[in-house]
């Protein structure tokens, strides 16, 4: 895939007329996110990873928490008023949402999922989430990720 082509993500951002700036590592070898945001010289508490859940009731879910940290099931599934929730199995994610594992977008998934985004993004000037294949990501404000993806803020991540 060229810088140049557009991804489910992208095009949908271009459709609602919203500003990003798209990243590319594709030929860093990144493959964790503390990878990714050394590839692209960016604070890791920056960049967001995509986290799809599987509450007790068999609704699906959406985390974005920094790439730094690592989701707190308990706090997740409070935010979303589950018992609890577990992450899907990585071969179920491309069925689901249409993203493959490592590229899964917030953004143009096959259908919307509630979406909780941690309490962090909110000092932010602008975070990173996956621009919808491996080696993309785009960079966007908080508020115009909200304009595009319903969404809550909630703390997320393990103490």
């Amino acid at each position: 895939m060229a810088k140049n082509d557009k991804t489910n993500a992208m095009r949908k951002l271009d459709s609602m007329k919203i500003s990003y700036k798209e990243h590319y590592y594709t030929d860093s070898g990144a493959v964790s996110g503390a990878e990714v945001a050394a590839a692209l010289n960016e604070d890791p508490d920056k960049l967001f990873k995509t986290l799809v859940a599987t509450g007790k009731s068999g609704s699906h879910y959406v985390f974005m928490v920094p790439v730094s940290s690592e989701l707190d099931l308990k706090k997740a599934a409070a935010a979303v008023g589950e018992k609890s929730v577990e992450m899907l199995k990585s071969k179920d994610l491309l069925p689901l949402t249409g993203y493959v594992h490592g590229g899964c977008s917030p953004i143009g998934m096959k259908k919307f999922f509630t979406t909780v985004v941690n309490i962090s993004a909110k000092e932010c000037g602008t975070i990173f989430c996956s621009g919808g294949k491996i080696g993309f990501q785009i960079e966007i404000t908080p508020e115009d990720l909200a304009k595009v993806i319903k969404f809550e803020y909630a703390d997320l991540v393990k103490a």
